[in-house]
């Protein structure tokens, strides 16, 4: 993926398919120690030890669609390009955490892309998730709650309102992903 908040898009996929209720998206811009964190917490059912043991192989999904379950294992890619590392907790019955950590400055790191498209994407296939975003940055943080906005009902006019709020909220924090 060439950008990591489609990976992010791919984590909030996941929660819902594993029936979260609640999803926690935190992304943390740190240029002091050269580094950039994003963090996906959810209440889903989270993975047996068996399963969370290889949850990083490409070959390794609970899906009955397809053999293959590639979103874990290309954010590890990506993060371990910029010089970064994936890690997986999880408990049966109790939800999932993904952190990916990367140098910030790599010249190898994706860009954060479109965060706006993919929380408002979130928003409007997932209304029933409580998905709470949140970005640090050498200024400061900004947050959305997205399932507030979701309930206005309009895909086009909650878009615009995401990406509105992004935009201001990197622009004061001072964002340089």
């Amino acid at each position: 993926m060439k950008e990591i908040s489609l990976h992010i898009l791919d984590l909030i996929e996941n929660a819902a398919e594993a029936g979260a209720r609640r999803v926690s998206v935190l992304v943390v811009e740190d240029p002091e120690k050269d580094k950039l964190r994003i963090s996906v917490s959810d209440d889903g059912r989270g993975m047996r030890p068996e399963l969370l043991k290889t949850a990083l192989d490409p070959f390794t999904t609970t899906r009955k669609t397809r053999k293959v379950g590639m979103g874990l294992a290309l954010l590890a890619g990506t993060a371990q390009q910029a010089g970064g590392k994936l890690v997986v907790w999880s408990e049966l019955g109790k939800g999932t955490r993904v952190r990916a950590e990367m140098q910030l400055s790599h010249l190898d790191r994706a860009p954060l892309g479109r965060v706006a498209d993919t929380l408002a994407s979130a928003a409007v296939l997932h209304p029933q998730v409580d998905l709470r975003f949140r970005h640090r940055g050498p200024t400061g943080s900004y947050g959305i709650a997205v399932q507030r906005l979701s309930g206005r009902g309009d895909p086009v006019a909650i878009r615009g309102e995401i990406r509105s709020r992004v935009a201001e909220g990197r622009r004061r924090i001072g964002s340089v992903a």
